[in-house]
């Protein structure tokens, strides 16, 4: 039950946001969201972690978000790099003897890559023309494709997907997790869109599907590397908010980028 409970509510919380939440009550709770999101890995990454550099962290990784909310003519693109820029004058401003000052910009900046750039991108898919809908449907495949990997893979495992980054990966957990995502994406896109894209929907969930694997399993390499067990315990039997977003993060750059080459979508 302190998995299913808060599971349960963070999903209906979710739902609700897309379905009765304006674009500012999105971006409002996007902003911690990332924000907790990076903290969670700087803790995990850090081999000298620190209050302050998790911190600092933390306020650079929202820099691409903020700027495509205050600056949408600028947007994600220099939110990022001023925030590597920052990031780096950090660096040598607090070089010293002994501390790892090339792992921290390093790992600072993919972190600010997975974490602020790419997650930067739920916001710009949240622009779009039916964004929401296109939200849920995203949603829909990495929760799909995860739930479906898992039982599929309990039932029918036999093949290693990776043995040494996640041992309990399949081969057919992975195929029956892509396939429950495309079937949730097609649910979803006949209840949300007017005249569904059959087979843009079905194409883009089988890309998203495989992308959204890559995710998980980046992050299980992450949890390798650092020794990690959850990034954190702010969602209870769930972990922490990069355990929940691992594979959303890096599907919704694919998705938004997707949507723009075949549809042409413009910003509301």
């Amino acid at each position: 039950m302190n998995r299913v409970i808060p599971g349960l509510a963070l999903a209906a919380c979710w739902l609700l946001l897309l379905l009765k939440g304006s674009s500012l009550l999105f971006a409002a709770v996007l902003v911690p969201g990332l924000a907790i999101g990076m903290y969670e890995y700087g803790k995990m990454s850090l081999a000298e972690e620190s209050v302050v550099r998790c911190v600092l962290l933390a306020v650079l990784a929202v820099l691409p978000l903020c700027f495509q909310i205050v600056y949408p003519r600028l947007g994600v693109d220099d939110g990022f790099v001023l925030a590597f820029l920052l990031l780096a004058f950090w660096t040598l401003a607090t070089y010293r003897e002994g501390f790892d000052s090339y792992g921290f910009l390093a790992r600072g900046t993919f972190g600010l890559v997975w974490i602020g750039f790419m997650g930067a991108h739920l916001y710009l898919i949240r622009s779009l023309a039916d964004g929401n809908a296109w939200l849920l449907i995203l949603t829909g495949i990495t929760a799909g494709s995860d739930s479906g990997a898992y039982y599929v893979g309990r039932a029918l495992g036999r093949h290693k997907l990776s043995s040494r980054i996640s041992p309990k990966k399949t081969i057919e957990g992975a195929v029956g997790g892509i396939i429950s995502g495309m079937a949730v994406a097609a649910l979803l896109a006949f209840l949300l869109l007017n005249t569904p894209p059959w087979g843009f929907v079905l194409f883009a969930a089988a890309i998203l599907g495989m992308i959204g694997i890559c995710g998980d399993l980046t992050e299980s390499v992450v949890k390798r590397a650092t020794g990690t067990k959850d990034s954190g315990t702010i969602l209870g039997g769930h972990g922490g908010i990069l355990d929940r977003a691992d594979s959303i993060l890096f599907a919704a750059p694919v998705l938004y980028y997707l949507l723009l080459v075949f549809f042409q979508a413009a910003p509301l």
